[in-house]
């Protein structure tokens, strides 16, 4: 059952964004689209454990054949050194151009899957079926797809929308709590970014509150899709407006990379850089103390992890791989107020160090 629709709008691109109870009604949009070949379904063994069942189900009235191709789960994986293997599986089973490659997980999987499908025969259509939360209100949505080199995350990639976008909530149930962090840390940037009604309403709710079924989650979901969707569609390759949804991110970035992705996930390394981020708006760009503390509140309400425990040394180092690096300073998003982001703020190491050092002590 269909629970709710966005379409998201800009420059050359249109697509929905659905959200639904389970995987019904997927082969019908499947099906909507022109001319498919065949439809290859990339996800991991562990969600196929999981789903594959359900979803093998629902594409057996699929006007098209379609397979699955297993890709190893974890940040570690969506690596170039893994796309030969899945370019090779496509060749040898006569996958053409009118292929459609469905990204079937969490954003690991998506921006796998979405990079395959934009360079494979210099494109081939794709559509996402994300199963997490920060899926769901994230990497499957604005057409950003990338793998990851030894040096550093997301850095070479490329621009690539998606047909449409099937977000099966009932999936949800099953995250661990690791995987609730990253898309509730996610859901509090665009709250940040948004300001308004849905700060104001994110703010009164707790962790407890979002579970796979609850309105708060829709609500939550729906809205942060909405601020992004919103985002995107006015700049698709990020040469302006689109840098401020990095917030939080160049410090998340680096602690990914420090820690070698093992030890946080993903969104509880950029709710430690929205920390960052917020200390730096309130000593650069005049972000009210106030604000400050509404911000560690709902953070802490969603019981997002703020304190730095890493080297701001060792933190520093690897921030200086980050894309946004420009001579002897760092390229930040920060906020002026809610609803205000700034974006392309030039900060010192200096300052960055200070700030990391303060963020290791008691918020």
């Amino acid at each position: 059952m269909k629970l709710s629709e966005r379409e998201i709008i800009g420059q050359g691109f249109r697509y929905p964004i659905e959200l639904h109870e389970d995987f019904q009604g997927l082969t019908e949009k499947l099906n909507s689209l022109p001319k498919v070949s065949k439809v290859y379904v990339l996800t991991s063994r562990e969600i196929a454990g999981i789903y594959e069942k359900y979803i093998t189900k629902e594409l057996r009235s699929l006007g098209a054949p379609f397979s699955f191709i297993y890709l190893k789960p974890g940040e570690k994986n969506k690596h170039i050194d893994r796309v030969k293997k899945v370019y090779n599986q496509l060749i040898e089973t006569d996958a053409d151009r009118k292929a459609v490659v469905i990204a079937f997980g969490g954003g690991v999987v998506g921006d796998f899957a979405g990079f395959i499908a934009a360079t494979y025969q210099r494109g081939v259509r794709f559509v996402q079926v994300p199963t997490t939360l920060l899926a769901c209100v994230d990497s499957s949505v604005g057409g950003k797809v990338a793998v990851n080199v030894d040096s550093g995350k997301n850095m070479v990639g490329a621009f690539y929308q998606p047909e449409f976008v099937f977000a099966p909530l009932f999936t949800l149930s099953t995250l661990p709590e690791k995987e609730w962090s990253c898309g509730l840390a996610e859901i509090a940037k665009h709250a940040f970014l948004d300001g308004g009604d849905f700060f104001e309403k994110i703010s009164k709710s707790k962790r407890s509150d979002y579970s796979a079924d609850s309105l708060t989650l829709r609500y939550a979901i729906e809205e942060s899709v909405r601020v992004k969707s919103g985002i995107v569609s006015q700049d698709e390759k990020e040469s302006g407006l689109r840098a401020v949804l990095n917030l939080g991110h160049t410090t998340g970035h680096a602690i990914e990379s420090l820690t070698q992705y093992k030890k946080y996930s993903h969104g509880e390394a950029v709710a430690v850089g929205l920390v960052t981020a917020l200390l730096l708006s309130r000593e650069l760009v005049g972000f009210s103390e106030s604000n400050f503390q509404k911000a560690i509140f709902l953070m802490k309400q969603l019981e997002l992890p703020t304190r730095l425990e890493e080297k701001p040394e060792e933190i520093l180092k690897h921030m200086e791989h980050d894309k946004k690096k420009e001579g002897t300073s760092l390229k930040f998003v920060l906020l002026e107020d809610f609803g205000k982001p700034k974006f392309g703020v030039s900060v010192e190491r200096k300052t960055i160090l200070e700030i990391l050092k303060r963020q290791k002590g008691k918020l």
